[in-house]
């Protein structure tokens, strides 16, 4: 059980949806920035993971990552994901489920799950190494502006050697900056000579290639891919798989072929979207009107 939540909790940092078969999907949001107004703490942005007991079909993400990190086959780690589950559901019988790093699971009056996340763990990356943190609140007063009076002292006339000094220093002064001017001008004039000549004699080197290279053309597609698929089925053969997109079709949908998975099956999707909250839409409205088989695939691209 611990093995699990350790697994889960690595791929929530990775993927938007993490499924556990025949039990849940961990489904993650992005929120941003906040700040309490009453305690003045400013938290960071963060990734809020939620529960969805109807996304249960298994997608192999998750049997796959074990796999990989234990060594072991892909029906090795489905058997110990369905073992996992077994002691998950018979500890929820009785008492609370606790998933380190993730959150509790318990049952309701009416036999439905409840989960409650967890707060501590921040599972956006870009985030990584913020905390919440507390300011003391401004006080703000009004502030009175006393006007300065001159004394008698400083109020008599200033003595007619001091304004000669005080032109004099002035004199000097703007001496100074014509001088500092002057010699400015000629820095930037022989700076400007100098430019002149280094390009001149860029403009006449000549460069010759031997063995000039072909001229590449790239295409750029402008259109992002689309992440977030409805998944129709899994086909064996490539065939069929066609068939069911020409099925489809007929009924309206925008079925398309997703292409091979990591263990070779054809995928077939209802439709793909860019959002994830559009894609929820359509897996509703697709479990209702023609299947309740379909479950979503999250394709992420780097």
């Amino acid at each position: 059980m611990m093995a699990i939540a350790n697994y889960l909790k690595d791929l929530l940092y990775r993927y938007d949806c993490v499924i556990v078969p025949n039990f849940g999907g961990f489904i993650t949001n992005n929120t941003s920035a906040q700040i309490h107004r009453s305690t003045h703490t400013f938290y960071p942005p963060s990734k809020q993971v939620g529960f969805n007991v109807n996304l249960s079909h298994n997608d192999g993400l998750l049997a796959n990552y074990i796999a990989t990190l234990e060594n072991i086959s892909f029906d090795q780690a489905n058997t110990q994901i369905s073992e996992t589950v077994a002691q998950w559901n018979l500890t929820l019988k009785s008492q609370p489920l606790e998933i380190e790093n993730i959150g509790s699971l318990s049952l309701n009056e009416k036999n439905q799950l409840i989960f409650n996340p967890i707060n501590t763990i921040n599972y956006l990356r870009s985030s990584f190494g913020l905390t919440s943190f507390e300011s003391s609140s401004i006080e703000r007063t009004d502030s009175k502006v006393i006007p300065l009076k001159p004394t008698e002292k400083y109020s008599k006339k200033t003595p007619l050697f001091v304004k000669y000094a005080a032109t004099a220093a002035m004199l000097l002064s703007l001496s100074y900056i014509g001088w500092s001017g002057y010699e400015n001008k000629q820095d930037q004039l022989n700076f400007a000579q100098e430019q002149k000549q280094l390009e001149q004699k860029i403009q006449s080197a000549t460069f010759v290639i031997d063995n000039p290279l072909n001229t590449i053309e790239l295409t750029l597609n402008k259109e992002l891919p689309k992440s977030f698929h409805v998944i129709a089925g899994s086909f064996q053969f490539v065939e069929n798989a066609h068939k069911k997109v020409s099925q489809l079709n007929a009924k309206g949908f925008k079925a398309t072929v997703l292409g091979t998975n990591k263990w070779g099956l054809t995928q077939v999707a209802y439709a793909s979207f860019h959002k994830k909250s559009d894609a929820y839409l359509s897996l509703s409205d697709v479990r209702k009107t023609d299947s309740k088989d379909a479950w979503l695939l999250v394709k992420k691209f780097d």
